[in-house]
């Protein structure tokens, strides 16, 4: 009989982004090396806008000035998409889990979730 998979649920609150990025660094070390399960960081960013592989800084339309006189943040991150903002109230998972041996169609697994 196949072992279950458990996962490890953190509701981590308001996280400044750079701060969860290296948090999720660091948790998936963590999984990768077998220290901890499966896990899903659930938390909120402060305002804060992202810009992605695909985008830059003329997609954002107010100037450096205002969004700090707003308290939005900016971060480029070598992740996909373009710009994305994420702020209060916005919960946000990211699952942090081993994808192999049997898990390691990504496309697959992305399927699987639709599901649920």
């Amino acid at each position: 009989m196949k072992e279950k998979k458990r996962l490890l649920v953190k509701k981590l609150g308001r996280f400044e982004y750079g701060a969860a990025l290296k948090l999720q660094k660091e948790t998936e070390l963590a999984v990768k090396d077998g220290k901890q399960p499966d896990t899903l960081l659930l938390l909120e960013h402060p305002h804060t806008l992202t810009v992605g592989r695909r985008g830059d800084n003329a997609g954002i339309l107010k100037s450096p000035e205002l969004l700090a006189t707003r308290g939005v943040t900016v971060f480029e991150t070598n992740r996909g998409g373009k710009i994305t903002y994420h702020g209060l109230g916005q919960v946000v998972g990211y699952p942090i889990i081993s994808l192999s041996p049997e898990r390691e169609d990504v496309h697959r697994y992305v399927r699987d979730l639709k599901k649920c």
